[in-house]
């Protein structure tokens, strides 16, 4: 082989090896969106274990319930861990999109009910104004916990999809706003009860077992998920992720961190 070849070969020999190397490195790294509370904190705790089975996460936070499923499925991050399979269905048959797949469950957030103004959910006075989130799965959600809770009265008391034009009776004749689940905490003290997500609650320093009038029980449909698109759903990295959220020691760091007001769902 000539000098000149064997530089050839040798600078073809070293770019395929740069390439896999990058290739390599491509695939052990992870970008996962995700809401501040729990989902990043949990996300930031598993860092560490990921790291040790040789992948590299990212965690890209988010102040909405808009954006996670929009950048997934525009490739901008590879997965997403803040919603439940009710809104993942909703989203998907609101934006007529079908690749976003469930890779584990993780835990609950049971949702509940605040008020600064009343004490007990005996103490909400007719003609109340009680906020509720306005994305339809959660609006449901909170539906459904009103009613189990006696305030209101549904058709059907299973209905995960419950909107307002499925209530059978409204005995206190609440009005019931609808408003973006971020601003819930915000506007606690202008209405008489508000139903918080957990993540939200938790921000706001408020606690969910000692704060809330009322709330989900750790049987709640409601698991949050670790969700990923189509092509990468099965990944090695994405299966290491799902096993690390999945561990004991997450577990444990859920159990101590938040003391019952997130429940493991594995």
């Amino acid at each position: 082989m000539s000098h000149t070849l064997r530089k050839l070969f040798i600078a073809s020999l070293g770019a395929l090896t740069l390439g896999a190397a990058a290739n390599a490195s491509a695939a052990d790294r992870l970008v996962i969106a995700a809401t501040p509370v729990p989902h990043a904190e949990i996300l930031e705790f598993v860092k560490p274990l990921l790291a040790k089975d040789g992948v590299e996460l990212e965690v890209k936070v988010f102040t909405d319930y808009v954006q996670p499923s929009m950048q997934t499925n525009e490739k901008r991050v590879d997965g997403n861990f803040f919603l439940h399979q009710p809104y993942l269905d909703a989203f998907k048959q609101k934006q007529k999109n079908d690749i976003q797949v469930v890779v584990t469950k993780v835990h609950v957030e049971p949702l509940g009910a605040y008020s600064a103004k009343h004490k007990a959910a005996t103490d909400i006075p007719d003609g109340a104004t009680v906020a509720i989130p306005n994305d339809p799965s959660n609006s449901g959600r909170a539906l459904l916990l009103m009613a189990k809770n006696g305030l209101i009265t549904l058709k059907d008391i299973n209905s995960v999809s419950a909107t307002q034009k499925d209530i059978a009776a409204n005995p206190k004749k609440l009005r019931i706003r609808e408003l973006e689940a971020a601003t819930l905490p915000r506007i606690l003290n202008q209405v008489d009860l508000a139903v918080i997500n957990t993540n939200y609650a938790i921000e706001a320093r408020l606690n969910p077992l000692q704060d809330s009038l009322f709330i989900e029980d750790a049987s709640s449909p409601y698991a949050n998920l670790l969700v990923a698109r189509e092509d990468n759903a099965d990944s090695a990295a994405m299966k290491k992720l799902a096993a690390a959220l999945n561990s004991e020691e997450v577990r444990q760091f859920i159990a101590d961190k938040y003391q019952g007001a997130v429940v493991p769902a594995f």
